[in-house]
């Protein structure tokens, strides 16, 4: 559970970050940010959350080191969990607390996430030209050459991924512009989120 809490925080602490920005905690009014950098909006909460995580793991070593015991059972083991049982229980239902405090002031970013994902004229779409070209010109290996030349170009400043494509005399002959706008359409990713939850949560 614990280890659980961390992989969420991390997640947050990662998506705050200034080159990425897509979501941060919230921040109070007159909360005092990172005390190098006045701008900075330190993930604080996540942080912690972290190092509960940490705490937790510890105490299962504690607990596996309590397995191997003495013959006929000496109470090696009995000082340790006096420690580790309320202790742990303690920790893990406080850190259940922060990360729902951090959902509740959780700020979402929708649009840096555009953003980036049609950065360098949505290089995140390459998978899917790929998949669309695979077909049509018999070759992976191919297609995949063709794809890869354009997005290297794109990923170095040399023009937008979307744009070299179509003006790609080679991926031409394979794909009419509409079949290329068509592997740039986010739409494609999102449509089952509607179903996705409602099979989760029943409603």
């Amino acid at each position: 559970m614990g280890s659980s809490l961390e992989k969420f925080g991390t997640e947050v602490r990662n998506l705050q970050r200034t080159e990425i920005g897509e979501m941060a905690e919230g921040f109070t009014k007159g909360q005092k940010g990172s005390s190098a950098m006045p701008h900075k909006k330190n993930p604080i909460t996540a942080e912690r959350i972290t190092g509960i995580a940490r705490l937790l793991r510890g105490y299962a070593v504690s607990a596996m080191e309590n397995i191997a015991l003495w013959h006929e059972r000496d109470i090696a083991h009995s000082s340790v969990e006096r420690i580790i049982l309320p202790d742990a229980n303690i920790i893990a239902d406080y850190g259940l607390q922060k990360f729902n405090d951090l959902l509740q002031g959780l700020v979402i970013n929708d649009k840096r996430m555009l953003e980036n994902i049609y950065y360098r004229g949505g290089l995140v779409f390459s998978q899917r030209l790929l998949l669309k070209l695979t077909g049509p010109v018999g070759s992976r290996e191919k297609a995949y050459r063709m794809v890869q030349r354009n997005g290297m170009k794109a990923a170095e400043g040399h023009g937008l991924f979307k744009e070299l494509v179509r003006n790609d005399r080679e991926v031409a002959q394979y794909l009419k512009e509409a079949e290329i706008d068509e592997c740039f359409d986010l739409t494609y990713y999102t449509k089952n989120v509607d179903k996705v939850f409602k099979r989760v949560f029943k409603k």
